[in-house]
């Protein structure tokens, strides 16, 4: 017979296999009592005012005491400690209540005066002292970090914990909320935290100004919580991603973790400890490009799912596959595109200051913006132009003065900074690398639907007609923005859904109609089939369904709720498989099976 304690024990505080397995992650708690300390902060910077207030009291109160007084009958008396401190109360507090036992005699008078003088310098310099101690960084620190601390515990919903709230980590932020997902911020800048305090997001996103290197400010902003789903490590500094990294990867190894980054090194660093999913921008933008070199169609498809619900189809690029390119800028980003160029048997001239890479490719010392520069490269001669330098303005100068000379390149750039997108916009790039975007983009696919990553992990392979095909088959069914993304998994619907799937004529095309009118087709389109670990991309109107299926569609939200629709009401789904229309309630069951009996 089990112990009557130890089963009162697991009732009242949980002993289940979820806490055991929580329990064991060694998440740091010595920033949480920090969080507390804020009134010990407040005690200690307001000793003196609060002493000195309480000695003037006392004294006031035991002076008042002792002063000798008079009845109405004249006959002398004194105030009781009690009476002396209800005066006491009303008169140090400038409240002037009035109410006296009876009329004071001069040396009361005189005492009461004395004491509200004492009592007004006390109260002034305990007030100027809190004024100064509101005003202290210190405390405002302890004070952000206690309501930050007490609004992290009390989430109950899943979250992500964001480290970061620059360019790249507004940009997530903002996805993110607009799919309805929570997130928590944490970033060692105070003006980034000034600017999540602006944002317009749905919910209420906490956020802590903390360097996010330390695993104690990671543990206070959610990474031992139960609720977070996800860490990512966004900031602009590599150094700091790879500390996250490792702090998630050593204290919380369940979690998955995404990480930025524009440095090889500091990849394969990431990579040493646990799964973490890298992004290099640099590296991503070389990929889309060779890409968009072999496969135009595949990249067009890529980019247009990888940009998430609202985005138009973009236009199918057309980069020259030979010939030679110019590339101004040879810092880590020129390095990797020019790898990624050579890649596709491409000759490359490189424009930058210093002294180029050893090998076959044209190098040219100077400045790109110099016209004698431009021309000992050549540019007239070649059929793509790249402006990678780390600063807009530079690279808005590059493409105007490459256009000039040669009005035919195929110009990609790069753009560093959010607030020249309309300056970028105007000069028309063919390919533009956001930063900011590309790691977003990359998020959103790998945390929002998890099938997205798989599928898009299969295009490549598929080919131009496959690609081609997919295209044409989403702008039939959601025009020419992508509406939403969404999954399903059949299983916990109707009963009458269990059957018709075990049934061995489950056709997806029937599962497809319209609720209200079985001859229409909803406005959606799947991707992708996922049976166990096997995948079938774009599958047929009469591929066979089984239970426990999952399937990616692409649609509108009306044809989403519709779907629900049929997969939880058995009348809906009877309608859309058989086109007979099956009652819901029991009674009218009852009553249809009893009118096909006397008819």
């Amino acid at each position: 017979m089990a112990n009557a304690v130890s089963v009162f024990w697991k009732l009242m505080f949980g002993t289940s296999k979820s806490h055991h397995q929580h329990s064991r992650w060694r998440v740091p708690v010595d920033s949480a009592m920090q969080a507390s300390g804020t009134v010990f902060l407040v005690l200690r910077r307001m000793r003196i005012p609060l002493i000195l207030i309480i000695v003037i009291f006392a004294v006031s109160t035991l002076g008042l005491t002792l002063m000798p007084g008079e009845d109405g009958d004249g006959n002398p008396t004194r105030m009781s400690f009690f009476h002396s401190f209800y005066v006491m109360s009303y008169t140090a507090t400038t409240i002037g209540f009035g109410e006296l036992p009876h009329e004071f005699t001069e040396a009361q008078r005189l005492w009461v005066t004395i004491s509200i003088l004492f009592s007004v310098i006390g109260w002034a310099y305990a007030l100027g002292s809190l004024l100064t101690l509101i005003q202290d960084r210190t405390f405002r620190r302890a004070l952000s970090l206690q309501h930050f601390t007490r609004k992290v515990k009390r989430m109950r919903e899943p979250f992500l914990l964001l480290a970061g709230y620059g360019q790249t980590g507004r940009r997530v932020g903002q996805t993110f909320d607009s799919l309805g997902r929570r997130f928590v911020v944490v970033d060692a800048s105070e003006e980034n935290m000034e600017a999540l305090d602006l944002e317009a997001y749905r919910f209420d996103v906490p956020g802590l100004a903390a360097d996010a290197r330390s695993p104690d400010y990671l543990g206070i902003a959610g990474l031992g919580h139960t609720s977070c789903e996800a860490v990512l490590a966004m900031t602009n500094d590599d150094e700091v991603n790879l500390a996250i990294t490792m702090a998630a990867a050593l204290l919380r190894p369940d979690l998955p973790v995404i990480a930025r980054t524009v440095s090889p090194a500091i990849e394969h660093r990431m990579k040493a400890l646990g799964t973490p999913t890298v992004i290099n921008p640099f590296d991503r933008f070389g990929d889309h490009l060779r890409l968009a070199l072999r496969a135009p169609a595949t990249h067009q498809l890529l980019t247009w799912l990888e940009r998430g619900p609202g985005a138009e189809l973009p236009r199918r690029g057309q980069p020259p596959t030979q010939g030679r390119w110019v590339l101004c800028g040879y810092g880590r980003f020129g390095r990797e595109l020019a790898e990624d160029l050579r890649a596709e048997g491409l000759t490359i001239t490189v424009i930058d200051p210093v002294a180029g890479p050893n090998g076959n490719d044209l190098v040219v010392v100077g400045d790109g913006s110099d016209p004698e520069v431009m021309a000992r490269a050549h540019l007239e001669s070649a059929v793509g132009f790249v402006a990678g330098t780390d600063n807009d303005t530079t690279n808005l100068s590059l493409i105007a003065a490459a256009r000039r000379i040669n009005p035919n390149l195929y110009v990609a750039a790069r753009q560093n900074r959010p607030a020249n997108h309309a300056l970028f916009s105007a000069l028309e790039p063919d390919s533009l690398l956001v930063l900011a975007e590309v790691v977003a983009q990359e998020v959103y696919v790998k945390l929002s639907t998890p099938l997205l990553w798989r599928f898009l992990q299969e295009v490549p392979a598929q080919g131009e007609d496959w690609a081609s095909s997919v295209i044409d088959r989403l702008h039939r069914r959601c025009g020419r923005s992508l509406q939403t993304l969404w999954t399903v998994r059949l299983e916990g619907g109707s009963p009458a859904l269990g059957r018709w799937l075990n049934s061995g004529n489950a056709r997806l095309g029937d599962l497809l109609r319209d609720p209200d009118d079985r001859a229409q087709t909803l406005t959606a389109a799947v991707l992708l089939l996922r049976r166990d670990d096997d995948v079938v991309l774009t599958p047929g109107d009469d591929h066979i369904l089984a239970e426990g299926d999952e399937i990616l569609l692409a649609g509108d939200p009306l044809a989403r709720r519709e779907l629900d629709t049929t997969l939880l009401v058995e009348g809906v789904l009877s309608y859309v498989v058989t086109g007979d229309y099956v009652p819901s309630s029991w009674v009218w069951r009852k009553l249809r099976r009893r009118r096909v009996r006397e008819i």
